[in-house]
Parts: structure tokens; sequence; C-alpha cells
């Protein structure tokens, strides 16, 4: 398995300007000083996180969704960021992974962040995704979840093997609280001994709230590979395959974990 390059997306977001955010990400991923194969944006990155879903919502495959896959075709790598998505009668928090051939899947928030009132607009999410992308294995999740460990867990299976080798939260986690997001972060990188890349905002959204930052990404041993204060930036990673495979191998804590099932 090949190892594959990353690049995070840190940056203020237009409020409730769709149009002006695609635009500025797209001057961002053109500005790239090096090709990588997934491109990591934040939560509501054409949005910022409003409440505001009867007006801003979008269709599946609507311009936010034909955007991506529009950036992940030109620079040959997927694209995964959340947004506002209409589907019937429901609004979903929905983060879509895209892939650079167009064809793409989707996840949607299943932990609504009732302190804000998300539970109120939108509807959860059912199911945990596996994502199949150039060999890894990676589970897309977003913001609030990294409070909530058993449903960001590595299953145990009977091979003793890891149920992914990535895990990602995109995120608007404010100021206030971003000690927990350092934290969590670190936490979840440890106890599934899998790499971990979150990426956040910076700015101030319309209620206000501030937003520092801090996207970071973790080794499997809870090393900080990556980090990003306040800064509107990109960073860059490359995560090595084969020294996580011998990290599991040597420290297979996996084997002594507890089996569950959730309900």
């Amino acid at each position: 398995m090949q190892d594959l390059s990353i690049a995070l997306i840190q940056t203020d977001l237009h409020w409730e300007q769709v149009d002006a955010n695609l635009a500025m990400f797209e001057e961002m991923i053109w500005s790239m000083d090096a090709d990588v194969d997934l491109i990591l944006l934040p939560e509501m990155f054409t949005t910022g996180f409003s409440m505001n879903a009867e007006k801003l919502a979008e269709s599946p495959g609507g311009k936010t969704f034909r955007w991506m896959r529009q950036m992940a075709k030109v620079k040959d790598a997927a694209m995964a960021g959340s947004c506002m998505i209409k589907e019937k009668s429901h609004f979903y928090n929905r983060l879509y992974f895209v892939y650079p051939d167009g064809s793409a899947a989707h996840y949607d928030k299943k932990h609504l962040f009732t302190l804000a009132g998300e539970h109120k607009v939108y509807t959860p999410g059912k199911e945990r995704k596996i994502i199949e992308f150039r060999g890894w294995r990676i589970k897309p999740l977003i913001c609030y979840e990294l409070r909530f460990p058993v449903w960001g867990r590595s299953e145990k299976k009977e091979d003793r093997d890891y149920q992914y080798d990535l895990l990602i939260y995109a995120a608007n986690w404010p100021d206030a609280r971003i000690g927990a997001w350092d934290t969590l972060l670190k936490a979840r990188a440890i106890e599934n001994l899998s790499y971990v890349a979150g990426i956040n905002r910076t700015g101030m959204d319309g209620y206000p709230k501030e937003y520092p930052g801090h996207s970071s990404v973790y080794g499997y041993d809870g090393e900080q590979l990556a980090f990003s204060d306040k800064k509107e930036e990109i960073l860059y990673v490359n995560l090595s395959s084969e020294n996580q495979h011998q990290f599991r191998k040597r420290f297979n804590f996996q084997y002594d974990a507890d089996s569950f099932i959730l309900k």
C-alpha cells in the first residue's frame, strides 16, 4: 500500500456566502505547491456552522458537490468536507468524499450539536462509513463527534486487523473549548493506533463565535505531525502506511480490545 499525502486547508469562512467561499477555496487549491492525494476542508465549508438550512441547503449533486467534483478531477486528488444538504424533507450536515474520477461517498453527521440547536434543524445520520481510497481505509466524522469515542472506535475484527487507517474530523470547533479539541484528537489516535487528521476553521462566524484553527494531524502513536494555530494556511503531511503497519504489528493492542456492537 502506497503512502498517502494529505492537505488540510485552514482558513476563515465568509458567513453564509456559498459563492465567496467556493471562490476562496478554489484560489487556495490552485495555489497549492505540492501534489497530494487527499484535500480536507472544514465542516460546512461553504457557509460556516449555520442553522439557516431552509435558505442555504443544497440538493444532492448541487453546486457545492459539482465544485468538489471539478476540483477533484483537475487536481487528481480526493476532496472531503461537509455542507448543508436537503434531501426530500430533511436537512443533513453531510460530508462528501469525492474521488478524482467524479464518483463520491457521503457521511451524514449523527451526533448533532444540541448546544447550538443543530438537532432542531438537521436530521441525524444513522450509518458509520469506511471509505476505500488508494489502498487506505478512511473513516470520516464531523466536529462534535470527536467527543464520542465509541462512534469513532476501530472495531475489533476476528483477524485482529484494524478497521481503518485514517480517521478524519471536519470541524467548526470554537476557541472556548479548543483545549478539548487538542486533547481528544490525540486520544483518538492513541486508542485506535490510527492516523488522525482534524481540520478546523479560523475567524468569526455570524453569531459571533471565534474559531482558532488548531488543525492538526497525529500519528498512530499520538505524535503530532502537523499543527496550525490561527493562521490561514495549508498543512501538508505524508502518511506512511508501512510505518503504521509495523507499529500495529509490534504493539497490537487491538488484540486486547473489547468487542462491542452498536445499536
